[in-house]
């Protein structure tokens, strides 16, 4: 995907365990935590690291105030780049979406962490074996490059449009937690904890037909094979497919993100509509 290069006017970024960017942090706001995609694959069950992450909450971030510019961070490597790119892309593509819309909007912070585990702002502790997360606690996405090379193992494609897609889809998350659906969809987890599942293998969805939808909206930059790219990464991260590759038995009662069929399709949704209300169909919580 041509993105052009990043501006380091538009975006907020970081990289903790080694310096960060010298521009303070956001707003915090939200209340759904999102441990997501490398969790199952390393046999961690995605629900109980949103516990774990919840229960070790701290009121400092790692990193923060450290020497290194986000310049320097987004020229680091050929990842931090490509993830800088996509942010600022993703914060152009999206703003004037909410402003459309009459919702305020709220830019989110990457930290591009480096030592394994990461610190936030609420929502406690995380290590690398969580895969890329959000913080809705305070706007922060959360990525160890480290992720991409296994990601590249797992869908047997090293292209970056697979890695541009795990950066968007936890900017769907952003997006969930901004409008509301976030807070509405915890709420009813808590209510019916047997529903608890179903209701994160939705916003799981649903974030990666937002993920699409930006693309679809920047598909004049989308190169030859970078939809099949995306579309490999979906089907090597989905439910059945880590659990086969892992040796469990398939078992849909404790899918978390949807299974490889389910995550190709909601991205294709939001490639082909183009349109945020596309992805409506995975709630509807009137």
């Amino acid at each position: 995907m041509r993105l052009n290069r990043f501006d380091t006017s538009k975006i907020r970024v970081r990289s903790s365990g080694g310096g960060g960017g010298r521009r303070a942090g956001g707003i915090g706001c939200g209340t759904l935590v999102i441990a997501l995609i490398a969790a199952l694959f390393f046999g961690v069950d995605p629900m109980q690291t949103i516990g774990a992450i919840q229960g070790t909450q701290q009121t400092s971030a790692q990193g923060q105030g450290g020497d290194l510019t986000e310049e320097q961070i987004c020229s680091s490597g050929t990842y931090a780049q490509e993830a800088c790119n996509a942010l600022t892309s993703l914060n152009e593509t999206w703003a004037p979406e909410f402003a459309r819309a009459g919702v305020p909007f709220k830019e989110p912070f990457l930290d591009l962490y480096r030592t394994g585990r990461v610190s936030t702002q609420g929502c406690g502790n995380a290590s690398s074996a969580a895969g890329p997360f959000y913080c809705p606690a305070d706007l922060g996405i959360y990525i160890d490059t480290g992720f991409y090379d296994q990601l590249a193992q797992m869908s047997g494609t090293g292209g970056d449009f697979a890695r541009l897609y795990v950066i968007a889809h936890e900017y769907g998350h952003h997006i969930q937690n901004l409008t509301g659906l976030a807070a509405q969809v915890r709420s009813l987890q808590q209510r019916n904890p047997s529903q608890s599942n179903g209701l994160q293998v939705r916003m799981e969805l649903q974030a990666d037909c937002y993920a699409g939808v930006w693309a679809g909206k920047n598909r004049t930059l989308i190169e030859r094979g970078d939809m099949e790219e995306g579309l490999r990464a979906a089907s090597a991260i989905g439910d059945d497919n880590l659990q086969r590759q892992s040796g469990q038995r398939i078992n849909p009662e404790n899918f978390t993100h949807g299974t490889s069929q389910q995550r190709m399709d909601a991205l294709k949704r939001g490639l082909q509509g183009a349109d945020d209300s596309v992805c409506d169909t995975y709630f509807d919580l009137r």
